[in-house]
């Protein structure tokens, strides 16, 4: 059910496969957690998330101590966090941009950006609203493009914050959707169509413990 890119006493690292809850869900349907006890013969620590058709680099501590630590570390922002992601159309090209569009909590667990949509506006940096409503989230993610393809665009993204669902919000509301995101995309739009989610966690990078990534190109992969 998964990879296991790294272990040591005190920490696992695995490559999570799209499609698979890493928590048991209401479909009753088999999660990561449930096989990590006999896969990894020791009991495992929550540290943080991917969505189910999130594939990637995932954290799991194998002690409360490192639960603690690596928690921390994201919680201050100091986990460095880079992402694949097939979108819609043709995304600009020759530097980094950057969205930086506050998040509130929609309707039906969706989540969206804190004004109307007619306020986002196009600078020199990136993306960015002209008037923000008070109960926004403050939320950055850094992208750049990698490839084009006729009719999408292969991106790295770098969300500086950690809102949940951020990365597809604002890759929706700047009009290049994530390749198979029935949530935030146009699931009737024939450009939309893929077999999963086309986001995958391929790098992490944290403070005192290494960097990890995930090979792209593998069952996991959104190549």
């Amino acid at each position: 059910m998964f990879q296991l890119i790294h272990r040591d006493s005190r920490l696992a690292v695995l490559n999570k496969p799209a499609n698979v809850s890493l928590l048991a869900d209401r479909s009753g349907a088999p999660c990561v957690w449930d096989q990590l006890p006999e896969a990894l013969k020791a009991k495992p620590y929550l540290v943080h998330r991917l969505d189910k058709g999130t594939s990637g680099v995932l954290l799991v501590a194998l002690d409360q101590d490192a639960q603690r630590e690596l928690t921390r570390a994201f919680r201050e922002r100091r986990v460095r966090k880079y992402y694949l992601a097939w979108v819609t159309g043709a995304f600009p090209g020759g530097r980094t941009f950057t969205i930086d569009l506050p998040l509130r909590k929609g309707r039906k667990s969706r989540f969206r950006v804190a004004g109307a949509r007619s306020n986002i506006h196009v600078e020199d940096r990136g993306w960015a609203l002209e008037d923000t409503e008070p109960q926004g989230l403050p939320s950055l993610t850094r992208v750049r493009m990698l490839r084009q393809d006729p009719g999408r665009s292969l991106l790295l993204a770098s969300p500086a914050t950690g809102r949940t669902h951020q990365l597809r919000v604002h890759l929706s509301w700047i009009g290049h959707p994530i390749l198979g995101d029935h949530l935030y995309g146009r699931p009737g739009a024939a450009e939309q169509q893929a077999p999963r989610l086309s986001l995958h966690c391929h790098r992490l990078v944290v403070p005192g413990w290494g960097s990890f990534e995930a090979d792209p190109y593998n069952e996991c992969s959104i190549m």
